[in-house]
């Protein structure tokens, strides 16, 4: 989990009334000269993020957004736990929901922004005759890397789709588990996994690796996004703004340049 922040620079504006239909960085500028939004987000949108924060910044005077980026799992953990926390972006409903059945977010704010699709990637740098899920079982592939299916929506998804085609156990020790889909990535990049299923939007994200092969979205359950404001938030104006240009057209321009659907 790691944490990026950039502060607003600019004076602030005259609130005016929310849009219908907002821009990335249309809201309402907060009360207050200077505020923190603190957003929860799943790592596998941390390029879109970076890119959708200085336009919301710039759009709202005296804020600084920080990201608390990492497994969907472990940041709805820490959410429960009481860690300050104004909106949540997950890669899966399952972590969601559970914050949902625990009354710990706005149930009224919730919506699915973006979708993905898995893939198995391969080193460029490392070739293995790997064209589909089933070449795992090849000698050639020592080490796969997937996330832990209990706390990384892409580890679920990978699970599901290894265990639909009856792999799951065969490539059991092979397996190499991560603490969150950017660190799968990672791991083949380096060369300390010969394979590993990300989603497409990891692989759109990398020039060291390739797609080998694409999982049908039948042998897994949907790869849905959705984000909700945490419950009793301080900020909760702020984080209904922030989430309502993920939706906004500019906001799913960016999604879909970093291979959201």
């Amino acid at each position: 989990m790691f944490i990026l922040a950039l502060a607003g620079c600019s004076a602030p504006s005259t609130p005016s009334a929310p849009s219908s239909t907002p821009s990335a960085g249309a809201g309402t500028p907060p009360a207050q000269d200077q505020a923190e939004l603190m957003v929860s987000a799943a790592a596998s949108l941390t390029d879109a993020l970076q890119e959708l924060k200085p336009l919301f910044e710039k759009n709202h005077p005296g804020v600084t957004v920080t990201y608390v980026l990492g497994s969907s799992g472990k940041l709805a953990t820490q959410i429960e736990q009481g860690a300050p926390s104004d909106l949540f972006l997950s890669a899966g409903k399952k972590d969601m929901d559970k914050l949902d059945e625990k009354q710990l977010i706005e149930k009224e704010s919730r919506i699915d922004f973006a979708r993905n699709q898995l893939v198995l990637v391969i080193s460029k740098d490392r070739l293995v005759p790997v064209s589909s899920f089933e070449d795992l079982q090849a000698g050639a592939v020592q080490h796969i890397a997937v996330g832990q299916p209990d706390s990384v929506p892409a580890g679920r998804y990978a699970k599901e789709t290894l265990e639909h085609l009856q792999l799951w156990e065969p490539l059991s020790e092979k397996m190499v588990f991560a603490s969150d889909v950017r660190q799968v990535l990672t791991f083949v990049e380096s060369g300390n996994a010969e394979a590993g299923i990300v989603y497409s939007s990891d692989a759109a994200s990398s020039d060291r690796v390739q797609v080998a092969a694409a999982a049908n979205p039948e042998w897994h359950q949907p790869i849905v996004y959705p984000g909700a404001v945490i419950q009793g938030s301080p900020r909760a104006q702020l984080a209904r703004d922030f989430l309502a240009s993920l939706s906004s057209e500019e906001g799913r321009e960016i999604l879909k340049k970093y291979g959201f659907h």
